[in-house]
């Protein structure tokens, strides 16, 4: 072939996600397929966000806002920070990927956990990166471990809380002491994509320090408790030098106007976010107690999924589990074999998956 591909590129491989209803129906011809495998919120998204969306559709041939103004100065007023401290991208995913490129050349050293989200590993790579993973404790990041990883070519700590896929999470006296430890010239992401699930009150809210920590960035997202996912809609938080950075790298219209409404729309409604929180409660101990019963260890979550242990093949189990119309992730995936991930679903949802949990065992 007369073209060259980066070396980089070679060594990726495409992100294998959950597979999606549509695709299940056709190839099994099935009906009625329960998909609980993306941490997808359950009960949808919020109402105000349907009407947000439904009220711009004759716009739709326009061009978003691409400084995101109405969505930042949001976000500004609902956490206490500037709006000049506030990014937005198309997803967490995305993001990820930009802090790479703004800070990783090749070579150089970004530490992570060994079973964490699988983006940093993809976009430490991608810029020629290399990617330091430490080994879990007690099925959680060993945060200490993870800083006294660090060396002259260390450029990027990620910090999953609560971590996907274990679903654990590092508290705040522990964080707060290995904080002090942290050089300025690493750029510490803490990636809290699940915080709105979050029911530990130790938990170390990373806008507690993003002001004394300038090397600190926040990331969050509406992909989960806000329910739009589809959207793609991901936004962080840091001092202003490292945002006019990561701004030069993400594209202007990356958050579409639909996202854009509809985020700003969801901020609004307090109710829908206390009623997926709720709910996310009511399942997860309904759940424990069935894997109890049936003498299967799971990791205690603070996120809107649980780790089960099948003390089975995750391949064999998946499978099966699929052919009665149920997604969940497979543990060989994501470095766990022998355990599923599955999302906390609705009631008849979970009562549904236990039922095929059981005819697969």
């Amino acid at each position: 072939m007369g073209y060259s591909v980066r070396e980089e590129i070679l060594g990726l491989r495409p992100y294998k996600a959950g597979k999606p209803i549509s695709e299940v129906k056709r190839e099994l011809g099935l009906d009625e397929v329960i998909k609980l495998a993306s941490n997808e919120n359950p009960l949808g998204t919020s109402p105000k966000a349907k009407q947000a969306i439904k009220s711009i559709i004759d716009e739709s041939q326009m061009y978003p806002d691409a400084s995101n103004y109405e969505l930042k100065n949001k976000l500004a007023k609902k956490y206490g920070v500037k709006h000049e401290q506030i990014f937005c991208g198309e997803g967490s995913d995305a993001l990820i990927r930009c802090i790479c490129e703004v800070f990783l050349k090749p070579g150089e050293e970004s530490i992570m956990a060994e079973v964490t989200f699988p983006r940093y590993e993809s976009a430490t790579k991608l810029m020629g990166g290399k990617c330091i993973k430490i080994p879990m404790k007690d099925n959680g990041l060993d945060i200490e471990a993870m800083v006294s990883a660090i060396t002259e070519r260390t450029r990027i700590i990620w910090f999953c809380n609560p971590n996907n896929p274990t679903g654990t999470i590092f508290k705040k006296d522990e964080f707060e002491a290995l904080l002090k430890k942290i050089p300025e010239d690493v750029i510490i992401v803490m990636d809290e994509a699940y915080i709105e699930y979050v029911t530990d009150k130790d938990f170390p809210d990373s806008l507690n320090y993003i002001n004394d920590y300038p090397n600190m960035i926040s990331l969050r997202t509406f992909s989960k408790a806000y329910g739009l996912a589809s959207l793609r809609v991901g936004y962080g938080i840091a001092n202003e030098e490292i945002v006019t950075y990561l701004n030069r790298v993400i594209g202007p219209f990356d958050v579409n106007l639909y996202a854009q409404v509809a985020a700003v729309a969801a901020l609004d409604d307090e109710e829908f976010i206390k009623k997926v929180y709720d709910t996310n409660n009511e399942g997860k101990e309904y759940l424990y107690e069935q894997f109890k019963e049936m003498n299967l260890p799971y990791i205690d979550t603070n996120s809107n999924f649980i780790m089960v242990n099948t003390k089975a093949s995750s391949e064999v189990i998946f499978d099966k589990l699929l052919r009665q119309g149920m997604i969940v992730r497979p543990g060989h995936l994501l470095g766990m074999p022998g355990w599923l991930r599955v999302t906390i679903g609705t009631m008849e949802q979970n009562k549904k998956f236990i039922e095929c949990l059981k005819n697969s065992l």
